[in-house]
């Protein structure tokens, strides 16, 4: 681990010298680069001078202890040594989470999918209203959201909703969402006051460009129509809507929430691109089985992964076994305690695997 730390010691050095030249911003494809790369050996660099410091104290400390006579004295330097030496096992734990592999999407913005699955009209409703958990947590990150498509039942649920959210760091924090989310409660559209189960698939998926996947436009096939719902002037009076067919896999993507023909095109091209950029991350998963069964799920659409219980106010995550009694915060986007645990989790698995393999 400390021949790599040393490595990165070195390219971090070389990194700001070749930033400090005279016309790096000439060539502002390899300026990013450079920046990007700086980003990101920061804590990393940060965190290993900080912890070589500390072994230079706890040498200083023992040497200066076995000359010191003053008891005074030694009280101060055994305390020392002491918070050195804390400071150490904490910083070797940050160090081996910092040199894990770095999930390279973790970066990008994501494209999110929620469909009403079993439940009817309830979980239509219930599918709106995790929509609005993730928007107002965007909201809470500075993230910006923007509706790609979407489709309502008329009592304000979503039989399916496509939006993206744009932010540094997006998918890294929501890639642990894709999975079942199931709500129990009794519904507004029931008279008897029995509690309900109903359910909603919540899709994460990392946005594609194209560098990431190469999109064959004769695969594509479009065709335009009226958009119908609710629109304002000339939505519903143009054929500005679009529906996307990816004729080798059978994906449809209808998109009509621009009144420009144009951008709905373009929009559904986003979409299907990340859709079928995630198929792909999907096989590598699945050709990788060992390393993903030491993940916490990230994709899997048929996995329950979280139940929101309201007669008992409780959110349970069931993958790490974690539950909070505070339901009306989560759903107000209230989801870091939740995404904190979720990546904690995480990253204990990936060390453990790492540990099994080095022992």
């Amino acid at each position: 681990m400390f021949d790599k730390l040393e490595d990165l010691l070195v390219r971090f050095e070389e990194v700001l010298n070749e930033l400090g030249e005279p016309g790096v911003t000439d060539n502002q494809e390899r300026f990013q680069k450079l920046m990007k790369e700086q980003s990101e050996l920061q804590p990393i660099v940060d965190a290993y001078k900080e912890y070589k410091d500390n072994k230079e104290t706890i040498q200083d400390s023992l040497s200066m202890l076995e000359e010191e006579k003053d008891e005074e004295m030694r009280e101060m330097l055994k305390e020392e040594l002491s918070d050195a030496k804390k400071r150490v096992e904490k910083l070797e734990k940050e160090l081996k989470i910092l040199l894990l592999p770095k999930d390279p999407n973790d970066s990008k913005n994501v494209i999110v999918e929620i469909r009403a699955g079993a439940g009817g009209d309830e979980a239509a409703l219930f599918a709106a209203e995790i929509y609005r958990m993730y928007v107002k947590y965007a909201e809470s990150r500075r993230w910006k959201t923007e509706m790609m498509s979407l489709n309502e039942n008329g009592i304000g649920g979503f039989k399916e909703v496509t939006f993206m959210i744009q932010g540094q760091g997006a998918y890294s924090r929501l890639k642990y969402e894709s999975g079942v989310h199931r709500v129990q409660r009794v519904p507004e559209t029931e008279s008897g006051g029995r509690i309900h189960t109903s359910t909603c698939t919540v899709a994460i998926m990392p946005e594609a460009e194209e560098i990431d996947f190469h999109l064959d436009m004769n695969d594509c096939k479009f065709d335009v129509f009226r958009a119908s719902g609710n629109g304002g002037q000339c939505v519903n009076t143009t054929d500005s809507a679009v529906r996307l067919t990816h004729i080798p896999t059978g994906i449809v993507i209808s998109c009509q929430d621009e009144k420009s023909q144009l951008k709905n095109k373009d929009k559904a091209l986003k979409v299907l691109r990340s859709r079928l950029y995630e198929m792909e991350l999907a096989k590598q998963h699945d050709a990788e089985a060992e390393a993903r069964r030491s993940q916490i799920g990230t994709g899997d659409r048929s996995e329950k992964i979280r139940t929101y219980n309201f007669p008992q106010g409780r959110v349970t995550d069931h993958r790490i076994k974690l539950t909070l009694h505070r339901l009306d915060a989560v759903l107000g986007g209230d989801l870091d305690e939740i995404l904190d645990s979720l990546i904690a989790a995480d990253q204990a698995a990936k060390l453990s695997s790492l540990n099994e393999e080095d022992a």
